[in-house]
């Protein structure tokens, strides 16, 4: 057996192997009950309500931050307010 013929069993191997999974998934979908909208909907509704601990554990996660960094934002307004002051008293004293 050349190695051409060892390349040619292969691509039939292959190309077998895609044909069954390309068959094997057609027949899958076309057993599978198409969803109403409705259906749908519901689904939708599950997928939330499973997430929502994750969400809301999300969002607080993330107000925090925010909450974080305004009180850092707030700190170097009042620093830099006394910064300024301090500096006005020292050029008036002159």
């Amino acid at each position: 057996m050349g190695n051409n013929e060892w390349g040619n069993q292969t691509t039939k191997i292959w190309l077998g192997i895609a044909i069954g999974a390309a068959i094997g998934v057609g027949i899958a979908l076309s057993r599978r009950k198409p969803q109403s909208r409705w259906d749908s909907a519901r689904e939708i509704g599950r997928r939330m309500a499973s997430r929502s601990e994750d969400l809301s554990d999300s969002a607080r996660d993330i107000m925090e931050r925010v909450r974080n960094i305004y009180e850092e934002g707030r700190k170097v307004v009042e620093e830099a307010g006394e910064l300024w002051s301090h500096g006005r008293k020292l050029v008036s004293a002159r």
